[in-house]
């Protein structure tokens, strides 16, 4: 046994895969912000990038490596960074905005993202959550980076040079820039964006400098405006100069506002202060540390404690806070909605079709009071735009499918959190299920066809329309939930039970597995299930069959109960990973992708299917999820660029790892049931909002040992195959007996069968 207190996240670990480790004694030293970013379009090993940030923190910071307006703004396999960003971006496919950048440069005054550019390489790159350095070899400048959440300090170290700069780049789409020598300080706004803001839309920004400027011009696109200290342009920057002695490290201090450069201001003397470089940092390590400090892991090996760490940090950056704290420290926000300056709480930059699943469900156990946070900032959305943000960046963006912040609200509230307007959300809700929006990925495209037959029919040109269907039935269970704990009228609370059995109209019994179906009530012909897209959304019927989180054993029964259910399960593993990607005109990466993991038609890349292995709790056998669990956990994780098996989405596909970690997984947000799997590691203690400690405990667990035999809460046999959301918050010890040989006995019954809206039949 012995303890390691910190482990060089940019090395590779030089302990045997063999060695368990005791405790993590510092969380954030396992955590590498490197994982993932081996991607490009056509492959996503995560399409993550290292975010510089502090959990939640309105802006991230990120060395920039590929060109201005590139989503793909660091990739592990460049040579060159370009400049050091602030982003605001949440993922590749929806870009940034509010972006402008900083970048040394020596010998020439290059400005340009091109010219200014400069080799590096990641034997000389540290990255951390809270600090990042790199040695940028053109310049022969070390640079580095600690943030706050509206701020952050960056430090340059320069050579001796009678030429050496610093430029600010605005970016395109309409920037402003100014420097105030006297003041060693530059200020300047950018409006670019990649959609979703209002017309006024800018992020202010402040930049200081603790060196006197012997040059200072102004640039736009590549021309440089000699000795103008004012531009406003499509893109513009500024480039300022000195001279420096070797090893001079120069520190610049930056912080913004989409409000106003007051409050840029206000927030850089708030969050930075008086502090110094090495301050800041060490104030960024030790929030890092409380935060994943909530959930220590001991008994695994490097490997799984750097893979779980830097999963949880994933998991605790988004979505953003978009609010700041005016001179009488309230809580205020620009809209991107309406473009106004408001009170109260808002939060941006997140999918729910991804990250309904898991990410807001751990928010709800280990974050109740971020997550009331979030409820409050989803009403002021809805006040401010007419709708609830199903994908926002930071306004509405039309991407993906679904009304699923009905899932996100019901799970809330069904789960004691409070502190937010229920019944505007309630409202909005409503909203949602009986209106389109003014974008598809608002309000419910197809609604009137979804309410009227009871699905979005193939045949009336409306994608992904058996994709609409199941999700809109799981949206309106919660519904169904929701209204029965705000004593709704009978009527409508009948509705929604009606209505979330709607996912039935789909199963075709002939191919036990769910098709679209057109408007005369025939299923669509010719169907192909390994055809991803058309009726799918980024997946085939063999992905989506199993979106009935509600109503598992009503599937089952539509199978031909759980026998054959848990065969048509063991056929995804089985079947070859072939597929028909004729609907996109090409192998989008998402088929690539399930293509080359080799298990079979399981697609852990993308996240319609993600619970899926959780179902054989609801079929009687529960060793093939704690099996399967277990070799996607093994092969589909690690800690490395190349560390996820595709989009990492928000936090959705780390918030897998860490719920499957602990053993198990909320595989029906809008439930109070968490569906057992197997834990990973020996020891876990989660430390919970009220005070309570959870302290998961497997004595036996390893590579080989992973069949629950037993389980027990606090001594006392526990024989379902779920737990309960009140009982894991009392805290206490939940302790799992692991062999390395399957029970054929243990969960078999219906009687330990999770929640579903039909009743367990017999096997």
């Amino acid at each position: 046994m012995r303890a390691i207190i910190f482990l060089a996240i940019t090395f590779c670990c030089v302990f045997s895969q063999a060695q368990v480790v005791q405790k993590a004694i510092e969380p954030v030293d396992y955590v590498n912000p490197l994982m993932g970013t081996d991607s490009k379009p056509g492959l996503s090993n995560g399409n993550t990038y290292p975010a510089i940030a502090l959990p939640w923190g309105m802006n991230c910071w990120v060395p920039q490596t590929n060109t201005m307006g590139s989503g793909w703004t660091y990739q592990y396999n460049a040579d060159k960074i370009r400049g050091f960003k602030q982003t605001h971006q949440p993922s590749p496919w929806i870009n940034d905005y509010g972006q402008f950048s900083i970048m040394p440069v020596t010998k020439k005054m290059h400005f340009d993202q091109d010219s200014r550019a400069s080799w590096f390489s990641h034997k000389t790159e540290r990255s951390t959550p809270y600090y990042y350095s790199v040695y940028l070899a053109d310049a022969d400048v070390t640079a580095e980076i600690t943030p706050t959440e509206r701020a952050a300090q960056l430090r340059f170290t320069f050579p001796a040079s009678d030429s050496s700069f610093i430029v600010v780049d605005a970016f395109d789409k309409g920037s402003y820039i100014r420097i105030i020598p006297a003041e060693r300080k530059i200020i300047g706004y950018t409006s670019a964006n990649s959609g979703g803001v209002p017309a006024n839309f800018k992020n202010y920004f402040i930049v200081y400098f603790d060196k006197d400027f012997t040059v200072a011009h102004t640039w736009h696109d590549k021309t440089l405006a000699k000795d103008t200290l004012e531009y406003q342009s499509n893109h513009t920057g500024a480039i300022i100069g000195f001279k420096s002695a070797k090893g001079e490290k120069v520190h610049v201090r930056t912080a913004s506002s989409f409000i106003s450069f007051e409050q840029a201001e206000l927030n850089a003397q708030r969050e930075l202060g008086n502090d110094s470089f090495d301050n800041t940092c060490n104030k960024g390590r030790q929030i890092w540390n409380r935060e994943l400090g909530r959930l220590v892991a001991e008994g695994g090996t490097p490997d799984q404690l750097q893979t779980f760490y830097s999963c949880l940090y994933r998991v605790l950056l988004f979505p953003r806070k978009f609010f700041e704290y005016n001179k009488t420290n309230e809580v205020v926000h620009y809209s991107p909605y309406n473009g106004q300056v408001l009170p109260g709480y808002m939060f941006t930059d997140n999918g729910f079709w991804d990250t309904f699943r898991a990410v807001f469900p751990f928010f709800t156990l280990m974050y109740p009071t971020l997550n009331s946070q979030i409820m409050q900032g989803l009403v002021n959305t809805y006040k401010e735009s007419g709708w609830l943000p199903e994908w926002a960046s930071p306004g509405h963006r039309d991407c993906m499918i679904g009304s699923n912040s009905a899932s996100l609200i019901a799970d809330s509230y069904i789960k004691g959190i409070r502190g937010y307007d229920i019944n505007t959300l309630y409202e909005a809700i409503l909203k949602n299920t009986e209106n389109e929006g003014p974008l598809t990925s608002v309000g419910r495209k197809g609604v009137r066809y979804y309410n009227e037959l009871g699905y979005v029919p193939y045949d009336v040109k409306i994608n992904e329309n058996a994709a609409r269907t199941l999700e809109y039935a799981y949206d309106d269970f919660t519904i169904f939930q929701l209204a029965k704990s705000l004593n709704r009228p009978k009527e409508e609370i009948d509705r929604f039970g009606r209505r979330c059995m709607n996912y039935r109209n789909l199963y075709d019994s002939t191919t036990r597995l769910m098709r679209g179906k057109n408007k005369d009530g025939k299923f669509q012909s010719p169907f192909n299930p390994f055809k991803w897209g058309d009726a799918f959304t980024e997946g085939n019927s063999w992905h989506y069959t199993w979106s009935v989180f509600h109503d598992v054993q009503g599937l089952a029964s539509l199978m031909g109960g759980s026998k054959m259910f848990s065969k048509m399960l063991d056929s995804v593993f089985a079947l070859p990973p072939v597929f028909d990607e004729s609907y996109y005109g090409g192998v989008i990466h998402e088929i690539r992708e399930m293509q080359i993991m080799n298990m079979g038609q399981y697609a852990h890349g993308n996240q319609p299917i993600q619970h899926m292995i959780y179902l054989y709790n609801y079929a009687g056998e529960p060793w093939k999820t704690q099996y399967w669990i277990r070799q996607v956990m093994d092969k589909l994780y690690h800690a490395t660029p190349d560390g996820y098996c595709g989009d990492e989405d928000n936090g959705q596909t780390s918030a897998w790892y860490i719920f499957s970690a602990m053993g198990f997984y909320p595989v029906c947000p809008g439930t109070t049931q968490y569906v057992f799997g197997t834990p990973l590691f020996r020891k876990m203690t989660l430390t919970f909002e009220n005070g309570h400690k959870l302290v998961i405990q497997a004595p036996a667990t390893d590579k080989n040992n992973f069949y629950i035999h037993n389980i027990s809460v606090n001594g006392v046999a526990h024989t379902k195959n779920w737990i309960n959301h009140s009982q894991l918050q009392k805290g206490g010890t939940l302790l799992y007996d692991v062999k390395k040989v399957p029970s054929y006995t243990r969960g078999t019954t219906p009687a330990a069968f999770p929640f579903s809206v039909s009743p367990a039949s017999a096997r």
